[in-house]
């Protein structure tokens, strides 16, 4: 039997205990640390839920990894690579790999009765994934691509739609600045907002028919496919084998492929998402040492409250140890209310806030209209042990205080 525990529970279950001269201050660290907790559950899920969203945009708009050709450079005027190749179906049958469609680029103008406005035209085929498109449509539909029938269909962001002044169902006309000069006209079928402005500034979907008939290339000439994959924390594992695979191809031409993942493309984006991680350590680092001084403080105040039951044991010869862990243990119970009461607090505000986003956001500036929430079990589990060990720990020292505390002193204490 651990005698200890059983001490520390009949302690804690006492009704003449809750009504102590400790009490108050007990009450104090139980609400410091419910309080604390509520607050690291909410800052990991919105930090997290804010990376999430961010990232998924970006990759919406991009994929997971790129094969494009390696004499491609930062403009979107890319050097076409054939589409028929033999790695397509080893990398398409990949494990880990979700989905595979290629693309093209081509920059253009768009010109109206009274706006004219730079555009990059994204030419898509009929395998493309339309999910993330679909997700943020605000007005009309997104179009579906069949190889043998060339639509003219166009997919605009708001901001251009807005500025352009356009509908769905206007027609537009697209200018190619080259050698001849080139002009298309576009049926708008639909209008998305994902609120990240360097994209949506410029981003509009189209049939990639047009581009490869502008630029004079094949049906099997693309700008580069995209591989989409499962799980983005397998992301540079995967990008690697992707590399291994067509890494060392070379076409017919001489040009060599190159394989690019989305942190590579957009590096700037996702270190300043890395940088919101050192936030969320911060919080968390601050408000563990305040809960934990406070829950030092509380201890101190039970021991002064028990000096009576110390001296008493120590007469019966029980060691320090165990009379430092009888407090130890009261001390977990009260931890663990908190906790309790910590976690109730956080989940339900995240639920409240994912469900019916109370909190809202201005996307010019944060690139959302309302708080994020990603709330994991295995973000809240870690929280509570790593929030309950750290807490215990720091409870140790001052329990050191038991050993300097006489026997015959302590009993006549009152």
């Amino acid at each position: 039997m651990n005698t200890e525990l059983f001490i520390a529970r009949r302690i804690f279950s006492d009704k003449s205990t809750k009504e102590g001269i400790s009490q108050p201050i007990v009450s104090i660290a139980i609400i410091g640390i419910a309080l604390g907790l509520a607050v690291m559950i909410l800052s990991v899920a919105i930090v997290t839920g804010f990376k999430s969203e961010i990232s998924n945009k970006v990759i919406g708009f991009g994929s997971h990894i790129q094969i494009i050709n390696y004499d491609s450079n930062v403009s979107y005027e890319t050097v076409p690579i054939n589409k028929n190749k033999s790695f397509y179906y080893d990398i398409k049958n990949l494990e880990g790999i979700k989905h595979v469609q290629v693309f093209g680029t081509k920059a253009g103008i768009i010109k109206t009765k009274n706006d004219i406005q730079g555009i990059v035209l994204k030419g898509v085929g009929s395998d493309f994934d339309w999910t993330f498109f679909d997700k943020y449509l605000v007005d009309g539909n997104s179009f579906r691509i069949i190889d043998s029938i060339k639509t003219d269909k166009i997919l605009i962001s708001k901001y251009l739609a807005d500025k352009l002044k356009l509908k769905t169902g206007d027609r537009l006309q697209t200018y190619f600045i080259q050698q001849p000069p080139r002009v298309r006209v576009f049926t708008v079928s639909g209008i998305y907002q994902t609120n990240l402005a360097e994209f949506d500034e410029q981003i509009a979907l189209i049939d990639i028919s047009h581009i490869q008939n502008i630029n004079g290339w094949s049906p099997e000439q693309i700008s580069g496919i995209e591989v989409i994959i499962e799980d983005f924390s397998q992301l540079e594992k995967l990008n690697e084998t992707v590399k291994d695979i067509v890494g060392f191809y070379f076409s017919p031409e001489g040009t060599k492929l190159r394989v690019q993942s989305i942190k590579e493309k957009y590096p700037q984006i996702f270190d300043w998402l890395n940088l919101t991680d050192m936030n969320v350590w911060i919080i968390l680092i601050i408000i563990t040492l305040v809960a934990g001084f406070n829950m030092v403080s509380g201890l101190l105040i039970l021991i002064l409250e028990r000096t009576n039951m110390i001296g008493i044991l120590k007469a019966m010869g029980t060691r320090n140890w165990s009379i430092r862990k009888i407090f130890l243990y009261q001390s977990s119970f009260l931890i663990s209310k908190g906790l309790l009461w910590g976690n109730i607090i956080g989940i339900v505000i995240c639920v409240l806030q994912a469900q019916f986003q109370i909190i809202k956001l201005d996307p010019a500036n944060y690139y959302l209209e309302a708080v994020p929430i990603n709330l994991k079990l295995w973000h809240i589990l870690a929280l509570n042990a790593g929030s309950l060990f750290i807490t215990v720990c720091m409870l140790v020292v001052p329990s050191y205080i038991i050993a300097r505390l006489s026997p015959e002193k302590t009993i006549r204490f009152n």
